[in-house]
């Protein structure tokens, strides 16, 4: 990593000390905080002037989202956003477990999310366990990226740690055709088209579609997914209207996590086979815009959205390694249906010193879960083998109803010409209702309310010089989800992370963030800095319940996220680079014991939560070597981690570092526009092939040296992880038309 860091610092000095004549296109994230004017809600409004806010967001647009080609947008967000890491726990690139600052946004059932999810104003995490399905987003359709830090109120539930707001193309912004087709040397293959048509001042139409298959780089974990976007958009005197419709379709294979001992031999291997998961989704959104002059505009917009869950996982058999049970493995299924409607009004107004922004939105969800199980085999590739004499079994099932009402207001007051205060506030009023079933035998329907009021206060500070001081407090807080709910009993625990059994009250959670920093902007670059705190009261945690395997979901006093991120691009005619970095303190914040899925973890204030990195090093540096052709490389650092099930240190052996080890990644890439309309690209990920782990976790070995453990013996806990991707070589053409 010493080795890495080094070199990166010297292809920076290189970077700047180098001189050339003539203008140089910038590198994407140099040109991400060229935006003056943002959003301060999910709504799209008159905006805010960036300089005037009181904290920091990150911004990208379509133009430099396309640039970083051969990427997804998880893994554009990961090499290119401050405070932005991935954990390759499933291994799929599109089911990855994003973190920022700590928080999570997760396609994972059961992770503690902790970011809000947007798309043209609609909230994307789903009404059961907040998950966000990075696979349904339309990529070819972005035309914006924002990601707002802290515990910003103006975002909604579940802003804990920040808000994430994607905005779609247009006919009328983005006319005329993209089509980009790209193949990597690990089996993917990805086409991507978009066309927009401007009919003037009336109407305008644009439509797009992905196409994804993932031959998988990991033994039998091939994948696919396919969706379409179409948005009619028109004019009408002072009004403006669009309507969009998205479609998707996926069917995703994550193999998780492999013991170290097979890791070791493989690291394509498959620790148990199949896990494989299918979404599918519908939405339609209609929104309109109503100019009353040029200082006040109102939004709004109203949606429909429908999604359906399906997975398929080989799984061991507790009861066999517990010596109940003759099968070794289990065939486990389970269906999700779920629907959300809703509607959210924006009013914004530029009223000399003062920006006003005041808004009302309204939210419900509907989620039916069902999970079988039926026992089965272990093929001699470990994958499992469902008895066809063996009856599958229903296990617990859930049906639920959410309903989140929320009004809001903010001011941007111009004290004077060189400082801004910020005040806003949003009071959010949601319902969660459940009713449970286990087996045949339904529970009493439960019906739990939250309401909370959270405000937000902050000031900027223009200091001369292209230098601007800021500071914001800030609060906002997250319901429980029906499976925290349905899994919340210690006298009826449940199996991590799927099992339902009771639904009694859990508190909500309510996170207060301060942030302070400073940011310049000059003719030739721009840095940022920011010293934050986040603290989360009443955090839902997994907790054991002194049967193996089996826990359930409790508050946790405190939890807390500290750090500081920093951020800087700088370019001198050909050449133009880049630099972020992170540093993370994110701990239990009081004494208490957790379930992790394999063992009770006794934490004391400031053990470290698991899988997150305390220090990130991102560099970047591109040359424009002639006239059509940028070249550039890129590095990515991360300090070592802590293994979930260690994170006290006791599950590893005396003589064993059970940490998942830094590592440091470095890319290459080029790129070749012959004119305005062509763009061949290369790009090499993990150039020197490194061999590296994104996360770790202590669990039951049921095949120790490879074989099945026998039933009723000595069952070993060791470290399992999650392998990072080898060298892959990413090759495509972009043709505009």
């Amino acid at each position: 990593m010493r080795g890495y860091t080094v070199a990166g610092g010297l292809l920076l000095a290189c970077g700047a000390a180098a001189a050339a004549d003539g203008e140089a296109a910038a590198y994407p994230v140099a040109a991400m905080l060229s935006v003056d004017i943002v959003g301060v809600a999910p709504l799209p409004g008159l905006g805010v002037d960036r300089n005037r806010l009181p904290y920091q967001v990150q911004t990208a647009n379509a133009v430099e989202i396309g640039a970083a080609a051969g990427q997804n947008l998880a893994e554009f967000m990961a090499r290119n956003l401050t405070g932005v890491n991935v954990n390759e726990v499933s291994g799929s690139p599109f089911q990855n477990d994003i973190t920022y600052r700590g928080f999570r946004a997760s396609p994972v059932l059961g992770a503690s999310q902790g970011i809000s999810v947007y798309l043209d104003g609609v909230r994307v995490n789903e009404p059961f366990g907040d998950v966000v399905n990075w696979d349904m987003l339309p990529e070819a359709a972005i035309g914006g990226v924002m990601l707002a830090p802290g515990s910003n109120p103006l975002y909604g539930l579940n802003t804990l740690g920040g808000a994430l707001v994607l905005t779609t193309k247009s006919g009328k912004n983005h006319p005329g055709g993209d089509l980009g087709i790209s193949g990597t040397s690990n089996g993917q293959r990805r086409a991507d088209l978009a066309y927009g048509y401007d009919g003037g001042e009336r109407w305008s139409v644009f439509i797009a579609g992905t196409a994804f298959n993932d031959k998988g780089w990991r033994d039998n974990s091939d994948g696919r997914l396919a969706n379409a976007y179409v948005k009619l958009a028109g004019a009408i005197g002072d009004n403006e209207w669009s309507v969009a419709l998205l479609a998707g379709r996926s069917r995703l294979v994550g193999n998780g996590l492999l013991p170290d001992d097979l890791y070791e031999q493989n690291r394509r291997a498959v620790y148990t086979s199949p896990d494989e998961t299918r979404n599918r989704l519908r939405q339609i959104v209609f929104s309109t815009t109503h100019r009353f002059d040029d200082q006040t505009e109102l939004s709004a917009a109203v949606y429909a959205r429908n999604s359906r869950r399906s997975t398929v996982n080989g799984d061991i058999n507790d009861a066999y390694a517990e010596g109940g049970s003759p099968y070794p493995a289990s065939y486990n299924t389970t269906e999700t249906r779920q629907s959300s409607q809703g509607f959210s009004t924006h009013f914004s107004k530029d009223a000399g010193r003062h920006q006003l922004t005041a808004g009302l939105a309204f939210d419900r969800g509907s989620a039916a879960f069902a999970q079988y199980e039926q026992d089965a085999g272990f093929a001699p590739d470990r994958s499992v083998v469902p008895d066809a004499n063996a009856e599958r079994e229903a296990g617990s099932s859930v049906s639920g109803h959410s309903r989140a009402a929320a009004l809001y207001a903010a001011d941007t007051w111009a004290v004077d010409t060189e400082t801004w205060l910020t005040l806003s506030a949003r009071y959010n009023h949601a319902t969660v209702s459940n009713q449970l079933h286990s087996g045949d035998e339904p529970q009493p329907a439960e019906t739990f309310g939250y309401r909370k009021l959270n405000p937000a206060v902050g000031v900027a500070r223009r200091m001369g010089d292209g230098w601007t001081l800021f500071a914001n407090l800030s609060q906002s807080n997250r319901v429980p989800t029906v499976i925290e709910l349905g899994c919340a009993d210690p006298e009826q625990p449940c199996r991590l992370p799927v099992g339902l059994q009771s639904d009694p009250y859990l508190k909500q959670v309510v996170s207060r963030t301060a942030e302070a920093g400073a940011r310049w902007k000059g003719s030739r670059g721009m840095a940022a800095v920011s010293l934050y705190r986040t603290v989360n009261r009443d955090d839902i945690l997994f907790r054991g319940a002194g049967i193996a395997q089996q826990g359930y979901f409790s508050n946790f006093d405190r939890t807390r996220h500290q750090g500081a991120d920093l951020s800087a691009s700088y370019r001198i005619g050909d050449w133009s680079a880049r630099l972020s970095y992170s540093y993370l303190d994110a701990v239990y914040d009081v004494e208490g014991v957790l379930f992790t899925g394999a063992r009770n973890v006794h934490v004391t204030r400031g053990t470290r939560l698991a899988g997150l990195p305390r220090n990130t090093l991102k560099l970047g540096l591109e040359w424009n070597a002639v006239p059509h052709l940028s070249i550039g490389a890129d590095l990515t650092a991360l300090s070592d981690m802590a293994t979930q099930g260690n994170e006290d240190g006791e599950a590893a052996p005396a003589s064993a570092d059970w940490r998942v080890r830094g590592y440091a990644l470095a890319g290459l890439h080029a790129s070749y526009r012959p004119d305005s309309k062509w763009e061949w690209y290369l790009r090499v990920n993990n150039a020197f092939n490194r061999r590296y782990e994104t996360f770790g976790a202590v669990a039951a070995d049921m095949f120790p040296n490879g074989a099945l453990q026998q039933q009723g013996g000595d069952v070993v806990q060791t470290r399992f992880v999650a392998p990072g991707a080898p060298r892959s070589v990413a090759a495509g053409l972009h043709y505009r038309f």
